[in-house]
């Protein structure tokens, strides 16, 4: 996805249609700095923080990162095939995880009487 760079253009064009974004002001920093703007910047950041995350875990581990999408409708299919593919790894992972346990408990008697003549053994 493109970056959308604060210009006078680009300002002008999101107020016109309501569209909000943060970052600094253009021109020279005021010298007090306004606390409500900062504290909404702020807060933007925190709320983007969760999904660049998530897009950043899918690009290590999931190879995600080989993926080069030029236009709008496939950065959009990208966007949801990103999400399925994570929500279908975690779901496997916590598959793996319920069924590793439930065998471990169906069996739990034979391991630790296999590990019981281990340890006595090495003794």
């Amino acid at each position: 996805m493109d970056k959308i760079y604060r210009t006078r253009g680009n300002i002008l064009y999101c107020t016109e249609r309501g569209i909000r974004i943060s970052g600094p002001k253009l021109g020279r920093p005021a010298k007090e700095p306004d606390k409500e703007a900062k504290k909404q910047a702020y807060q933007d950041a925190l709320d983007r923080n969760c999904s660049e995350g998530k897009f950043g875990e899918g690009k290590r581990r999931c190879g995600l990162n080989l993926i080069k999408a030029k236009l709008q409708e496939t950065s959009e299919t990208v966007i949801i095939m990103n999400l399925i593919v994570m929500n279908l790894a975690h779901l496997y992972r916590g598959l793996f995880v319920f069924f590793s346990k439930s065998v471990f408990r169906a069996y739990r008697t034979t391991f630790l009487l296999l590990a019981g003549r281990f340890l006595v053994v090495a003794a």
